[in-house]
């Protein structure tokens, strides 16, 4: 089956078209421009790379956070109107395990930590464990405050491999207390449509899809300025 991921949860953007687990094509951007520019170019670069069209796309499958409140929104966009036309089938993946994915195969064992950076000392994060390359997840996706998963991770009795655009931070925080902190390649540690691509084949197999219409951004948390007209509600009681 013939897949189109996309992946814009983060600064960087990508996409990739796999038929079954090979990537036929795949492109990525990470020069700090909008998604709006530069995802629509790419997925026509990695059709005409593979020497394909729209119509020849059977699935769509996208990254649907948590992460960036503009970066999903214009991801799980894209992913409806590239599926709407020809009713494809679709595929919500979690950001955090499409990039724990990227991992998998890999002769690694223990933990394999996904950290994004959700400011105000919090990350979007989740948990899996990981033997000799087949991961398992250990806990779902949440927005907790970067101690508390410190104080989680103090549980940990092998490495603890840190992956996403909030490893190094969390490596930098936390290497004094937790030797098993791991750092991973940057090749390795951000957000990309291959993982997308992985999860999605997986829920293909398993018929886990949905309409396009039903796609539908997973934040964790209220955006900023709702945050900020909540708290402000709030301290005017």
């Amino acid at each position: 089956m013939k897949l189109l991921s996309l992946e814009t949860s983060a600064v960087a953007a990508s996409c990739c078209v796999t038929d079954g687990n090979k990537i036929l094509s795949q492109a990525a951007v990470n020069a700090g421009l909008t998604h709006s520019r530069t995802l629509m170019p790419m997925v026509e670069a990695v059709l005409s790379s593979a020497d394909l069209t729209a119509a020849d796309i059977e699935a769509v499958a996208v990254a649907v956070g948590p992460g960036s409140f503009t970066g999903i929104r214009i991801g799980v966009a894209t992913a409806k109107g590239l599926a709407f036309p020809a009713d494809l089938p679709c595929v919500a993946v979690s950001t955090l395990e499409a990039m724990a994915y990227r991992l998998s195969g890999l002769p690694l064992s223990g933990r394999v930590c996904a950290v994004m950076d959700a400011r105000c000392k919090q990350v979007y994060t989740a948990t899996f464990v990981i033997e000799n390359g087949a991961l398992t997840r250990e806990t779902p996706d949440e927005a907790i405050a970067i101690d508390d998963l410190f104080a989680r991770l103090k549980e940990a009795d092998s490495p603890v491999y840190l992956i996403g655009d909030g490893a190094a931070m969390c490596y930098e925080l936390g290497k004094d207390v937790l030797p098993q902190l791991t750092r991973l390649p940057a090749q390795l540690q951000m957000q990309d449509a291959t993982g997308v691509a992985a999860v999605a084949a997986r829920e293909l197999a398993a018929g886990n899809t949905v309409k396009s219409e039903q796609l539908l951004p997973t934040y964790l948390r209220l955006p900023q300025a709702e945050r900020e007209l909540k708290a402000k509600q709030e301290a005017a009681k």
